[in-house]
């Protein structure tokens, strides 16, 4: 499913690049192969490139049922791609296969009702207000 190791440790670092995913379902399937860590309350990260903290980064998020992320403005693009489950934001409801393009300057709140894995593709890190 993974080209990486990285799936198979717990305390990894970012993925080694190119990480592959050749089966997107079997992934959401088993969710558990992937080596989270805590983002928020009642959602997880698994950074796949950047450090999140200044320029371009990528990972997947997953959100327990009932989970939310704060309003945040975007200082670039972001990208989300719904791969599994839905989320919702002052904008609608995004159900799996979704792809959302945030641009600069705009700000919203997500929360999942069910959970949701997202890929998330940052051109800068976002600010939470």
């Amino acid at each position: 499913m993974m080209s990486t190791n990285a799936a198979a440790t717990r305390d990894a670092a970012p993925v080694q690049l190119p990480f592959i995913v050749s089966d997107v379902a079997a992934l959401t399937a088993n969710p558990d192969l992937i080596p989270w860590r805590r983002f928020r309350e009642g959602v997880e990260i698994h950074q796949l490139y950047g450090s999140g903290d200044a320029g371009a980064s990528a990972a997947l998020l997953r959100y327990a049922p009932g989970a939310s992320v704060p309003q945040h403005v975007h200082r670039g693009h972001e990208h989300i791609f719904v791969l599994a489950g839905s989320q919702s934001d002052e904008r609608g409801h995004h159900r799996a296969g979704t792809l959302v393009v945030n641009t600069p300057g705009t700000r919203h709140s997500v929360s999942s009702a069910e959970g949701c894995i997202v890929l998330a593709i940052w051109e800068q890190p976002v600010v939470f207000i």
